[in-house]
């Protein structure tokens, strides 16, 4: 009888309705699994899970498969209700969020990280708005209420109908009403004659925010940029002193700082600076804080925003929406954002299953960094670190002590042969580290010491072993295929300057791991492995991916362009469109600022070599998950580079980071890719915008190389970091 009832028990759930697509990928990612976990699960391939989460084009599983299926999502789905059935609106309206989540005496958002989260599909860019002021926009009073927008009818997205930020100014010559712009061309009056009550205008009828980006996160802080006709009317300077600008924040007796004590508003440690948090302490799961942008003090670093900073206040509304819709609302720098990015999408904790009485409490994350720091290996510690604070004074270390995984900056003099062609053409990988990042094993927890270990490629961490015996004149380039090449015009694959090793040096694994791909044995002294370890990089990735595809593809630059068309699109997109293709360089700097911030240096504040700094409290320094990053991005370009060699004989001039300089008769890529028919060489250089693929840096004249490299003195100058527009300066090669 009981073999009757499974049957009619398999049955039923071989009928059963399954959740949406989107709901599935959000139950998965909210408990830490992957694709190729849940596959090996149900014993099916990674593709057939992927389709059955594909929002575009879903596939249902079926038989035994689908009963299993959806066992697992009822499960996950006990685990982790929707936000509105984890967090049901409370009577007063407010919008809850776990206390455990956040930090109690500030109320700022945790920095640790997590599971990746859902994604949000790409926004629609809105169309340029003209800025000859409020009257050419659509312009509407923010509707005047004391209840939280929260409150409203219509759910979470009416609480931030108005977008996640806005830029205020004054309309008129400074002396008119104050006007908050805001995504779509939306425009808003602002009644509030200060910063306090501009604060509080903000939380309670502004409707600005973002939804969280997974489960267990938390929603956005509204995000407000003062112009300086702003920072006028509310007794701000338009500048900073140089006193104020070396500090990064606003002398601390200042007035406005005063009205805000008197409100009782708080800073954050950074105080009123480029970009300040202004907030109240939580009570209960309520929070209370804005965020400030202010461009005149320098907030928009113009390396990466351009000229954003001076833009209309329209305009900047559109650039900033447009990247907040698409990354996440900027909590400062790139840099800094990109940190906030791996945090947001992988928080470090989450509300439990209910207990016996029906109450949540907070717990670990699967596959998050966790909620407190953990200790670097010695070998991964940048110099200064108080893991070292035993070693001698002026103590240099060497490969052996430490980890150095960085970027190329390799050289070499061009021969006779190259001498008699035209044009070097230097191509680019596109968000070369966001590759290196995509599918790539980190560690999560701290590092266990081994001795003598058996080299292992899935298993993170950094590595004792000598590489010096790997010979780049004979190399594994297929399954059963060897190729010779000529070592002498290639980098090592193992130092940044591309020199061979000559002894024992640390590595992290995927450098290790190219090693043995290169048909050579391995034999590590020692380790520092990470057993606790996941696929922590892969959400950031993906969002970041998008998002840069989906502003490329409003720039004219699709992902199915052959070869050429590619070519002619990139000739030329900023002038296309230049407000986005200002967000097109934000998201590039967000990947390299991100992965930069996991190994914060000290930034003054008193530091001395062997003490602590700021950046060492939080989960997410971690200079080991930079280094397999870099190390994996290094490998990537190389393993190219020797494909290409293989294949055509032809050898780099140089290698600057993801950029790559060749000799040939043509100035185009095509002139020296090897394209049959429109496909590639297989595991060589592919043109195209996708993360991974190249585009054209730049091309300059044979002639011009050797002059610059004979106006320095420097057979071995690198042409890579001049290739782009020829350009050449006694202080470049100070550098």
């Amino acid at each position: 009888m009981s073999e009757l009832f499974d049957a009619v028990d398999a049955l039923v759930a071989s009928r059963s309705p399954l959740p949406p697509t989107e709901e599935r990928k959000r139950l998965r990612v909210a408990h830490g699994l992957t694709l190729d976990e849940v596959a090996a699960a149900l014993r099916v391939r990674r593709a057939t899970v992927s389709g059955w989460e594909s929002p575009k084009k879903p596939t249902e599983p079926r038989g035994p498969e689908r009963e299993a299926y959806a066992r697992l999502l009822d499960k996950l789905a006990e685990l982790y209700p929707a936000p509105s059935e984890l967090y049901p609106a409370p009577p007063d309206g407010s919008a809850p969020e776990p206390a455990e989540e956040r930090d109690p005496s500030t109320g700022q958002s945790s920095e640790g990280p997590v599971a990746s989260a859902a994604e949000q599909p790409p926004a629609a860019v809105p169309s340029p708005t003209p800025s000859t002021g409020p009257s050419s926009a659509a312009r509407r009073p923010a509707p005047r209420q004391t209840a939280p927008p929260e409150a409203t009818e219509g759910g979470g997205e009416a609480r931030f109908e108005n977008g996640p930020l806005a830029v205020v100014d004054v309309d008129g010559d400074g002396d008119g009403q104050v006007l908050a712009y805001c995504r779509d061309g939306l425009v808003l009056d602002v009644p509030a004659r200060s910063i306090p009550a501009l604060v509080d205008w903000t939380l309670h009828e502004a409707r600005l925010g973002q939804a969280r980006l997974s489960g267990p996160g938390k929603d956005a802080d509204p995000l407000l940029v003062l112009t300086e006709a702003a920072l006028k009317r509310y007794g701000l300077p338009a500048a900073l002193t140089e006193e104020e600008r070396l500090a990064g924040r606003l002398r601390e007796g200042h007035k406005v700082i005063k009205q805000l004590a008197r409100a009782e508003w708080r800073l954050t440690k950074r105080g009123f600076g480029p970009w300040a948090r202004i907030y109240r302490p939580a009570t209960g799961s309520a929070r209370a804080c804005v965020q400030l942008c202010i461009p005149s003090w320098h907030a928009l670093d113009p390396r990466h925003w351009g000229g954003a900073g001076q833009l209309p206040p329209a305009e900047l509304a559109r650039v900033l929406g447009v990247y907040a819709s698409r990354v996440m609302t900027p909590r400062g720098s790139t840099a800094v954002t990109g940190l906030e990015l791996m945090t947001a999408l992988h928080p470090a904790t989450r509300a439990s299953g209910p207990d016996e009485t029906g109450k949540r409490r907070s717990e670990h994350n699967p596959g998050s960094l966790g909620a407190d720091p953990v200790d670097c290996a010695p070998c991964e510690a940048p110099d200064g670190h108080p893991l070292l604070s035993g070693l001698p004074r002026f103590h240099v270390r060497g490969p052996g002590e430490k980890l150095f995984e960085e970027a190329y900056d390799w050289a070499r003099p061009m021969t006779d042969a190259e001498c008699t062609l035209r044009h070097l053409v230097g191509i680019d990988v596109n968000m070369a580290f966001a590759a290196g990042a995509n599918g790539l094993v980190v560690g999560l927890g701290g590092p266990t010491h081994v001795r003598a270990p058996v080299f292992d490629p899935k298993l993170p961490g950094s590595w004792l072993v000598d590489l010096s015996h790997v010979d780049l004149a004979r190399v594994k380039v297929g399954k059963d295929r060897w190729a010779e090449l000529d070592a002498d015009m290639l980098p090592s694959p193992f130092t940044p300057k591309g020199e061979r090793p000559t002894g024992p040096a640390w590595y992290a694994t995927p450098t290790v791991a190219y090693a043995v791909e290169l048909g050579y044995e391995v034999r590590p002294v020692a380790a520092y492995l990470r057993y606790e370890n996941g696929r922590y990089l892969d959400g950031w990735y993906q969002r970041l991916r998008d998002a840069y595809l989906a502003t490329m593809a409003d720039l004219g630059v699709g992902t199915d362009l052959a070869p050429a068309d590619f070519l002619a699109a990139m000739d030329g997109y900023r002038e296309r469109d230049p407000q986005l293709a200002v967000v097109a360089s934000a998201i590039k700097a967000t990947v390299k600022g991100g992965l930069g911030k996991l190994r914060e240096r000290p930034r003054g504040e008193g530091w001395r070599p062997g003490e602590p700094w700021r950046a060492l409290s939080r989960p997410t320094w971690r200079p080991d998950i930079r280094a397999a990053v870099i190390s994996r991005t290094r490998v990537n370009l190389h393993r190219k580079i020797v494909k290409h060699a293989a294949f055509t004989g032809q050898y780099p001039v140089a290698v600057l980071s993801d950029c790559v300089v060749y000799a040939a008769d043509g100035t185009s890529p095509l002139d020296f890719l090897p394209y049959r028919d429109g496909k590639p060489l297989p595991g060589g250089f592919k043109l195209g915008v996708n993360p991974g693929l190249v585009k054209h840096e730049g091309t300059q004249s044979v002639l011009w190389g050797e002059e610059v490299r004979e106006r320095f003195g420097a057979p071995d100058l690198n042409l890579a970091r001049y290739i782009k527009d020829g350009t050449v300066t006694d202080v470049d090669h100070g550098e």
